[in-house]
C-alpha cells in the first residue's frame, strides 16, 4: 500500500514538472509583455482564487486527503506555513522572472533553476535529512545531464543568470518548508492558496512602486495590457496550471516522499520544456540533449531504488 502511495506521489510531482516544462515560454513572454512583478502578482493571485472551490469541495468530499484546521495548534502551522512558503515562492519567482526579463535565455535559466537539485541535500544535511549515496550519485547524473539539455555553446555567467541561480537556492528552501510542514499534516491546498496570496500581496508592491512608479493613472493601463492578447493567455496558463495546478501537485506529492527525490523528479521539467518544443513546435534535438534526456530519467530512476528497499523492509 505504502509502495503504491509513494508511486502516485511520483507521479503527481512528474505531472507538476510537466506542466511547469511547458508554462516556461508563457512565463518568458508574458513577462516581456507586462513587467515581471505584474506578471507575478496577478498569475498567483488567480492560482490562489481558483484554489477556493477546491478547498470547499475538499471539505465536504475529502477527495484530496486534506482536512480543515480545527484546533489552534493546526491553524497555527496553517498560518506560519502559508507565510513562510509564500515568502520563499514569492522571492524564488521573482529573481527567476526578473533573471529572465533582463536577459537569461530559457535553456540556461532551466539549467541554473534545477541547479537546486543539489542544493536541497546539502541544505538538508543542516536540518538533518540524510540521502543514500546512491541517491547523491543520482543528483551527480542529473546535474551532467542537465548541462547537456539546456546549455548550448560556451558557458558564461551574467548579472541576470547570477539571478536565477539565486532562485534556486531559495527553490531548494522552498522544497524543505513544504517537506517540513507536510509532516505537520497541513492541509495541502490551503497551505498551496495561502502561499499564493501571500505572494500575490508582496510581489504588488514592485509591480506598483517599481513599474508603475507609484501612479495609480498607471494601473488601468497596466491592467488592460495584462489582460489582453497573448498576455492574458500567459497569465491564465502561468495562473490556473502552473500555479494553481502544479504547485499544488507537488505540495500534495512530497507528503512521504524524501525531498532530495522529490527535487530530482521534479527536474524533469527541463526535459519537459525540450520535448514540449520538439512534439509542438517541431525543433530538433540533438544528440547531446537527447544523451541529457537519457540521463535525467536514468537518475531519477536511479534514485528510486533506496525508497523501494526501504519499503520493502
Amino acid at each position: 500500500m505504502q509502495k503504491n502511495h509513494s508511486k502516485l506521489n511520483i507521479f503527481l510531482l512528474a505531472f507538476a514538472a510537466l506542466i511547469w516544462g511547458t508554462a516556461f515560454v508563457a512565463q518568458s513572454e508574458g513577462g516581456d509583455i507586462t513587467g515581471p512583478y505584474t506578471f507575478t502578482c496577478i498569475r498567483y493571485f488567480i492560482g490562489a482564487i481558483i484554489l477556493l472551490p477546491i478547498i470547499k469541495i475538499g471539505d465536504k468530499t475529502d477527495f484530496y486527503g486534506g482536512k480543515k484546521p480545527k484546533t489552534k495548534e493546526e491553524k497555527k502551522n496553517l498560518l506560519i506555513g502559508g507565510l513562510c512558503c509564500g515568502l520563499c515562492l514569492t522571492v524564488a519567482t521573482i529573481l527567476q522572472q526578473v533573471g529572465l526579463y533582463y536577459g537569461t535565455t530559457a535553456g540556461k535559466a532551466g539549467f541554473l533553476t534545477a541547479c537546486y537539485i543539489i542544493l536541497v541535500p546539502i541544505l538538508g544535511l543542516f536540518i538533518k535529512k540524510k540521502c543514500p549515496k546512491i541517491v547523491w550519485l543520482a543528483v551527480g547524473i542529473t546535474i551532467v545531464g542537465l548541462y547537456l539539455l539546456c546549455i548550448n555553446g560556451e558557458f558564461k555567467m551574467e548579472y541576470s543568470d547570477l539571478l536565477v541561480l539565486a532562485c534556486s537556492l531559495v527553490w531548494a528552501m522552498h522544497i524543505l518548508t513544504i517537506d517540513h510542514f507536510m509532516i505537520k499534516k497541513v492541509d495541502p491546498v490551503r497551505l498551496s492558496s495561502m502561499q499564493f496570496f501571500v505572494t500575490g500581496i508582496i510581489s504588488a508592491f514592485p509591480m506598483f512602486f517599481l513599474e508603475m512608479k507609484g501612479d495609480f493613472s498607471k494601473v488601468l493601463p497596466a491592467a488592460a495590457i495584462a489582460f489582453s492578447g497573448k498576455a492574458l493567455i500567459s497569465i491564465l496558463f502561468a495562473g490556473v496550471m502552473s500555479s494553481g495546478v502544479a504547485f499544488t501537485l507537488q505540495i500534495i506529492g512530497q507528503r512521504g516522499v524524501n525531498p532530495t527525490v522529490a527535487s530530482l523528479v521534479m527536474s524533469l521539467e527541463s526535459v519537459f520544456s525540450v520535448l514540449a518544443g520538439w512534439i509542438i513546435l517541431g525543433e530538433k534535438l540533438s544528440i547531446k540533449e537527447i544523451i541529457g534526456c537519457v540521463l535525467i530519467f536514468g537518475a531519477i530512476v536511479l534514485a528510486q531504488i533506496p525508497t523501494k528497499v526501504k519499503s520493502a523492509k
